[in-house]
């Protein structure tokens, strides 16, 4: 396999992120050994109620387990005739699950074929530019089994009903709320705003092993629990995964978070200085878009350039070690370095990298 530099993110398609060393160690450790899986299940409960102030919570196999597995608990509540005849709904099983048009996204597979899986019903409101709190209130109804919030940085920037009013307005119904956060770096900040469950990654700014985590209410967690004897047990998470999830977790609040993004600024200064000046290139540091701690590297690349941005990242994918940037706007002229999962040294093989870019444009 080639060597890969990421400075695209935390992105599944690249390994996700760089994995904590006590992720590592815990995981090794449990390996061999045997045990109660409902007591590590509740270790990982108590670990994830620490770190994120919910009432409960559960490990799943990945985030996008965890929102098919989340989608199904809001439907059938701890009803085992229901859970087993899933993805078939039983008489009188609430299926729809309404969510707005810029949120229907696509994170390898859609979100609606995600609902789907689960036995439900996606139901879109307005667009995926515009959607109004008014849209959001017709589409619930008697049949209504949760509401889905998405936070990514595929989601439309604006036009969207924020978080706290589409809580309020699926609360007014008794319909529960679902926040996708699995990018999310605020492990606190969705719950506080009104959702009933939310869904994260373990394998990405956490840095645990391939993972998902649901936390939330408790009888809405008691019924994700209890998916595992229905379609939940195709998505079974093992030991080790748990096992490192709640070592990555506990790392998590210890972590020195001001210091990471001190070394991550000193990438991006010295990434923006190898291009500065390059003619038909717009750099700056932005923030990121859905409110992490964090800033990317944003090079805009402009007619005049004479180049692309499709041209200009094919090259950085290229080299040895391929160098792979946040690319999901290459269309529009722009992409991003992000400096979140580099290794001692690989900032400045990306600035060199660079600065032969800026060469060749000038």
């Amino acid at each position: 396999m080639r060597p890969i530099i990421n400075v695209s993110g935390t992105m599944t398609a690249l390994g996700a992120s760089i994995m904590v060393p006590e992720a590592i160690e815990a995981m090794a450790a449990i390996a061999p050994q045997f045990l109660d899986m409902a007591e590590l299940h509740q270790s990982a409960s108590e670990e994830i109620v620490r770190a994120t102030g919910a009432e409960s919570g559960i490990v799943t196999a990945s985030a996008a387990a965890g929102i098919i597995i989340a989608v199904a608990a809001a439907m059938t509540g701890p009803s085992l005739p229901a859970i087993k005849m899933l993805p078939l709904r039983a008489k009188g099983i609430k299926g729809d699950v309404v969510l707005q048009g810029g949120h229907d996204v696509d994170y390898g597979n859609s979100l609606t074929q995600a609902i789907r899986i689960a036995g439900g019903t996606p139901v879109v409101c307005g667009t995926s530019s515009a959607v109004t709190a008014a849209q959001i209130e017709d589409a619930i109804t008697e049949n209504t089994a949760a509401g889905l919030f998405v936070v990514a940085h595929t989601t439309a920037r604006t036009g969207m009903v924020d978080l706290p009013t589409f809580a309020r307005l699926c609360h007014v119904r008794d319909v529960p709320v679902i926040v996708d956060a699995a990018s999310e770096y605020d492990l606190r900040r969705f719950l506080a705003e009104g959702a009933d469950l939310v869904i994260y990654s373990g394998h990405k700014f956490l840095g645990g092993p391939t993972s998902g985590i649901i936390a939330g209410r408790r009888d809405l967690i008691e019924a994700c629990r209890l998916q595992n004897s229905g379609l939940g047990r195709a998505m079974k998470v093992g030991k080790e995964s748990i096992a490192g999830l709640i070592a990555a977790l506990d790392a998590w609040t210890r972590r020195d978070h001001t210091g990471i993004r001190q070394s991550e600024r000193a990438a991006l200064d010295l990434w923006q200085a190898s291009l500065a000046g390059t003619p038909g290139l717009e750099i700056k540091i932005v923030p990121d878009p859905t409110g992490n701690p964090l800033d990317r590297l944003e090079i805009r690349v402009l007619p005049k350039s004479g180049t692309t941005a499709t041209a200009l990242t094919k090259t950085l994918a290229a080299g040895s070690p391929s160098i792979v940037v946040r690319g999901h706007k290459v269309d529009e002229g722009v992409f991003w370095l992000d400096p979140c999962n580099l290794h001692p040294g690989q900032a400045t093989i990306v600035a060199e990298a660079l600065s032969d870019l800026a060469g060749r444009l000038r």
